[in-house]
């Protein structure tokens, strides 16, 4: 025997043996049991929910000699017909391919005579609502005044699509996705991959191309952390553990849904469909991130995963779409511009709050004439101070943060003249170097004890600089010196070539 799918090997033949849809089995069984059977169907619901199944299980009950608890018995001529494919009273139609004029026109036709054998013809219509204006008006007709020997099952995840002439002609059945429990039950199923093994957690995630949550979880850590080192990292493990990307951005998704869902319901069991340890989980991450915030999460996940149905590069986009969310400086949607301003305003109370400490203390007499307490300001770092720390570069580099170390790390410490610290950095740079800045700043002046002047240049505006200082300045040997090291190491880190004047 040949091979068949999952779905196919183990659909439900009978209504006993369907899940999940009790409110639908119940109503049908007791249709063909009291044999008050309808002209017309309409199963609604998202994919997988089981509509085709239950419309295969109802068409050949309404045939069946001698129905069993209102399915099909299996043994009679009719049912026999049925199973050999022998049977032509079974009729399904793909509307997506044949949605035009002339396909319901022959169906029309068709309607007209009587079954061969069984009482019904039965149509089931997949995606109806892709029919075209005019097939919806050709359909109209047959449904309003349909011979007694027909049955249509219209199915569809899109009802709203499907014109209200047909909805009221139609009963109508919602079908539900369905639960946790549910699924577990029916989750042996998983046996046929992995036969006579231990079936493992980690086995059935590789059978479905899924990842494991805790990658969901540490990638919402790194972005909240905006630790974009971290976060291209698990990209590139799920990358290169063969997972589908397409998958994993529907993931990421449906974890940002879970987490505004934990927030704002505080973790409602009957709203979050998970164990209660899943559940605890989600409500801690999502008490370190703000609703806004998770909204520009659920909008850029949402868009990738649009756009990853028909890329040829996916991991870029997965990439890409990561870093906007980490460096919300990269993020020019209108959704990051909150997230913006709350970091500016926490910048700001951070500075404030340093800059009283700093503060020397005031007499209480002083103060009951004093107006504002004004901060201790550190003293301007001047040339020769610019030359030490240089030296200490790696020691600044140090005390930065993950995030803004691995945009430093790249980068060199410069000096030309006056009482400039130049960060020397090379191409499509300029954005990850101005994000971080400030805190490349604050490590500087805390090493310096001072208040350095610090300005971000291009390599190759640096090296004009100090040519054209150098150059002019002959008797600055030993500047020409130092210049000449730094402008080593620089150009061995970004690349570039350069000439010094002799």
């Amino acid at each position: 025997m040949s091979y068949l799918a999952l779905y196919r090997k183990y659909r439900p033949l009978v209504f006993d043996d369907v899940v999940g849809q009790e409110h639908i089995v119940r109503t049908l069984t007791n249709q063909i049991n009291t044999q008050r059977v309808a002209h017309a169907y309409l199963l609604c619901g998202s994919r997988g929910t089981g509509k085709t199944t239950i419309a295969k299980i109802f068409a050949r009950a309404v045939n069946c000699e001698a129905p069993v608890h209102g399915s099909a018995c299996g043994v009679c001529s009719a049912c026999q017909k049925v199973q050999d494919g022998s049977g032509i009273n079974i009729i399904e139609i793909d509307a997506a391919s044949h949605n035009g004029v002339d396909n319901i026109r022959e169906i029309n036709e068709e309607v007209k005579y009587t079954p061969a054998v069984g009482k019904y013809k039965v149509y089931i219509i997949d995606e109806v609502h892709m029919l075209s204006t005019g097939a919806f008006n050709a359909l109209l007709k047959t449904l309003e005044e349909p011979p007694a020997h027909v049955i249509f099952i219209l199915a569809t995840t899109d009802p709203q699509k499907i014109p209200v002439t047909i909805l009221s002609r139609c009963q109508r059945f919602d079908f539900k996705r369905l639960s946790a429990q549910e699924i577990e039950e029916r989750l042996a199923q998983s046996m046929s991959f992995y036969f006579d093994e231990t079936i493992t957690f980690d086995k059935v995630l590789y059978m479905v191309g899924a990842v494991d949550s805790s990658i969901l979880f540490d990638m919402i850590y790194a972005i909240i952390a905006q630790d974009t080192k971290k976060a291209l990292e698990l990209c590139e493990a799920v990358n290169r553990q063969g997972k589908s990307i397409r998958q994993f951005a529907g993931d990421l998704l449906e974890h940002s849904r879970n987490l505004l869902v934990a927030k704002t319901t505080n973790g409602t069991a009957s709203v979050l469909d998970y164990s209660s340890e899943y559940i605890t989980r989600l409500k801690e991450q999502a008490e370190g991130i703000k609703i806004n915030e998770l909204m520009r999460y659920i909008k850029h996940f949402g868009q990738l995963e649009y756009e990853l149905r028909n890329a040829l590069s996916p991991r870029i986009l997965l990439e890409v779409a990561i870093l906007k969310l980490s460096e919300v400086q990269m993020d020019t949607s209108p959704e990051s511009m909150m997230t913006k301003m709350q970091l500016l305003e926490q910048k700001l109370e951070k500075l404030i709050e340093e800059g009283l400490k700093a503060a020397p203390t005031v007499p209480v007499q002083a103060a009951v004439f004093s107006k504002e307490v004004v901060p201790a300001r550190l003293p301007k770092a001047v040339p020769e101070d610019i030359r030490v720390l240089i030296k200490k570069w790696p020691e600044i580099k140090a005390k930065l943060g993950r995030a803004a170390w691995s945009i430093f790390e790249t980068t060199e410490a410069g000096f030309v003249e006056e009482d400039i610290f130049y960060i020397v950095y090379k191409q499509g740079m300029d954005v990850g170097v101005n994000a971080h800045l400030e805190d490349l700043k604050k490590a500087i002046n805390e090493i310096a004890g001072k208040e350095v002047r610090v300005r971000p240049i291009h390599a190759d505006e640096y090296a004009s600089k100090c040519i054209e200082v150098y150059g002019s300045h002959p008797e600055q040997t030993e500047d020409i010196k130092d210049m000449a090291s730094i402008l080593k190491n620089v150009a061995a880190k970004i690349n570039f070539n350069i000439e010094l004047k002799n």
